[in-house]
């Protein structure tokens, strides 16, 4: 079930096709579209150029099955750049049998999808002449005899689970596929040898800099994470022991105690944000007391007993 709600973002919305519309469809609205607005057609005219792009866009996302799919499950975040579906999927799993409003929450509540949004991250890395800035081959005729070629430097956006366990990435203009080792954090700079601007005497390297998406449901407060967990009243007062989602798609048991007020937060050491070095930040849980909503006579006299209490 799809969890985006149309707007002017919407892809579908941007080809004027429906949802339902077959990838035959989607492609006959993309090329009408995009010879309208074609910037050879409308010379000097900046709107339609933007339209142009924005038409591309759209079609770079619902013209491939697998982008299209991830687009239909989660709206615009799941275009962001290190979005873990499976990480996605779990929290709102999580939220759904925790008792809160599931994926319909906003940002910062239970399931919320917020967070920065829009077209990031559905060309995957791009190509790579353009995010280096035209380096390779470069200025070669210039350099002297035997030199090696220039240092390039290219950014990689991973979910917190690939950070933490490793992956392979694909870099647009690059043959074959980058492996990231387990244990990176953002900012870190991976060298990947042989792989930067030609030269007389061999190619330079390539400098991977890293950056690690905050997983959707969590708030970060620099390596530390935060996410909501709702309790029943009756669970607050008396303790319990709950399930609580992490960052990389899995879960976690925590007692809660007896006597929990709203608003309190439950630590969980190395579960946060990773570190430089293999080490990560905390992730806490921070107490939300729901109330139900009843009319019922019997339960409102235990509402006004327990009004006793306080």
């Amino acid at each position: 079930m799809s969890t985006h709600s149309g707007g002017k973002s919407d892809l579908y919305q941007i080809l004027g096709v429906p949802r339902t519309a077959d990838a035959d469809e989607i492609k006959k609205a993309y090329r009408a579209l995009a010879k309208q607005h074609h910037p050879d057609r409308n010379p000097g005219d900046k709107r339609a150029e933007e339209k142009f792009k924005e038409v591309s866009a759209a079609f770079a996302v619902l013209g491939d099955d697998k982008k299209r799919a991830v687009y239909d499950e989660f709206g615009p975040d799941g275009l962001r750049e290190g979005f873990d579906a499976d990480a996605a999927r779990n929290y709102k799993r999580w939220a759904q049998q925790a008792g809160g409003r599931g994926a319909e929450g906003g940002p910062g509540g239970f399931g919320g999808f917020g967070g920065p949004g829009g077209f990031g991250g559905f060309g995957g890395f791009g190509d790579l002449d353009e995010l280096l800035g035209g380096l390779f081959g470069g200025g070669g005729a210039r350099s002297r005899a035997h030199r090696k070629g220039q240092d390039a430097e290219a950014e990689v956006t991973l979910g917190v689970r690939d950070a933490v366990h490793g992956t392979e990435v694909t870099i647009g203009g690059l043959d074959g596929r980058v492996k990231i080792p387990p244990g990176v954090a953002s900012g870190q700079k991976i060298r990947v040898p042989g792989k930067g601007g030609q030269g007389s005497a061999g190619p330079g390297d390539l400098y991977l800099k890293i950056h690690v998406a905050v997983p959707v449901g969590f708030r970060a407060d620099g390596d530390d994470l935060e996410v909501d967990l709702p309790l029943t009243i009756g669970q607050a007062i008396l303790g319990a022991t709950v399930t609580v989602p992490t960052p990389e798609a899995t879960t976690v048991q925590i007692k809660v105690p007896a006597g929990t007020q709203g608003g309190q937060r439950i630590r969980m050491r190395g579960k946060g944000m990773p570190r430089k070095g293999g080490e990560r930040g905390d992730l806490f849980a921070r107490v939300l007391v729901r109330v139900p909503r009843t009319d019922d006579p019997a339960a409102l006299d235990l509402v006004r007993a327990l009004e006793a209490y306080y």
